[in-house]
């Protein structure tokens, strides 16, 4: 469980801009999703999730990983902040962000 105020103290850090929105991740016990958002504007510009995906967690991380670098590249983002929403950086995090990076995002 993320205590809130972790959350809040990685966000006073973590701050996306219009050059470099923020990847912002959120995991459940069976989803995750992600999403690149400019908060200069509070606009999202590219969305993953995998609700309607089958497989484990490993999978469905590599899946929303690969998903969100090709919705990237769609919107024309090349490089972003990334934002683990608190979690911490092991298992499925990691994986989301290493498909990501292999799709061609930079953070």
């Amino acid at each position: 469980m993320i205590s809130k105020r972790s959350k809040k103290k990685s966000r006073m850090i973590v701050v996306g801009t219009s050059a470099r929105p923020r990847l912002a991740v959120f995991r459940s016990l069976t989803n995750l999703s992600a999403q690149i958002i400019d908060d200069s504007t509070g606009k999202t510009l590219a969305s993953a999730s995998s609700n309607k995906e089958k497989g484990n967690r490993t999978e469905k991380a590599k899946f929303v990983g690969s998903q969100i670098a090709k919705n990237a590249a769609q919107a024309k983002i090349k490089s972003v902040v990334f934002d683990r929403g608190g979690f911490v950086y092991q298992g499925v995090v990691q994986i989301l962000a290493d498909e990501a990076r292999k799709g061609g995002l930079e953070f």
